[in-house]
């Protein structure tokens, strides 16, 4: 039932064969009967998991609305296996479109949050690689994309925000021990940064040409953002020229957008997309 409390009872997916197998969490609310509105995938930022302040909120207004939600933990995240240090963007990909494919929806809507929105963006091109495929009309080949929410979105960030500024002593880590910290202003722990995860990032670049979601797309941006500057919210539309999308500057917010007016916006943009994507009106 769409009322019962998923966060008690998160499901596990072994996703990977042998030595790379491992088990990703999730929480899957189903959608009301007779609803078919899409189903809202939230995918998190680096570091963080779906029991953040703006994956909760997404559920509620999933309960809300009587629509299914999906959230899961990347590998090395919140309540899934495997080694943070691991982690690359192709395999956080892997996890993602396995537990969309797990779940199997008929529409989807990408709710994307820092380096979550560049897994959506990778996702909208893997989802329609694949559709177009031999295996185009089935499961296997994912749901339709109706829609993308992206907050602060970090696309290409290893490459465009990371390895431009990398200090000496940073490329020395790099080279010597194949990673290098940063210290975090969210967390104690400091910032891992993997050269495998810099090498996977340039292998799944985004900002190198015409990005096709064939989808609406509604971008919240803080103009005080400290980790992904502005600029970068307007280099990502400039990718994005076929489709609908609106770009939300938001003049005082930083990068978590977790102020109850943050979070305001964001539900208000998910029920846009959902209101395009159905043509059907959505309390306010």
């Amino acid at each position: 039932m769409s009322d019962q409390m998923p966060d008690s009872a998160p499901q596990f997916l072994t996703v990977g064969e042998g030595e790379a197998a491992r088990e990703i969490a999730m929480l899957v609310r189903p959608a009301q009967a007779g609803n078919d509105a899409p189903a809202l995938v939230w995918l998190s930022g680096y570091r963080s998991d779906m029991s953040g302040t703006k994956a909760v909120e997404l559920d509620g207004l999933a309960a809300e609305l009587g629509l299914a939600c999906i959230r899961l933990d990347y590998s090395g995240h919140g309540l899934s296996g495997g080694s943070f240090g691991d982690g690359t963007i192709s395999r956080w990909l892997e996890e993602a479109f396995a537990v969309i494919r797990h779940v199997a929806p008929d529409r989807i809507i990408l709710v994307g949050s820092s380096m979550g929105g560049w897994i959506a963006l990778r996702l909208a091109q893997e989802l329609a690689r694949q559709g177009g495929s031999k295996l185009a009309g089935s499961k296997l080949a994912g749901p339709k994309l109706a829609g993308m929410v992206l907050i602060a979105p970090a696309p290409d960030f290893t490459s465009e925000l990371i390895e431009p500024n990398l200090k000496a002593k940073e490329r020395k880590s790099l080279a010597e021990r194949g990673y290098f910290e940063e210290r975090s202003q969210y967390s104690p722990e400091p910032n891992i940064y993997t050269r495998a995860l810099i090498e996977d990032g340039r292998e799944n670049r985004v900002l190198d040409g015409i990005i096709e979601t064939g989808c609406p797309v509604h971008i919240l941006q803080g103009m005080k953002d400290a980790d992904v500057p502005h600029a970068h919210a307007m280099k990502l539309v400039e990718h994005l020229p076929a489709d609908d999308v609106v770009l939300t500057f938001i003049r005082d917010g930083d990068h978590r957008l977790s102020r109850p007016g943050d979070i305001a916006l964001l539900l208000s943009a998910v029920k846009g997309i959902i209101r395009l994507s159905t043509n059907r009106q959505m309390p306010a």
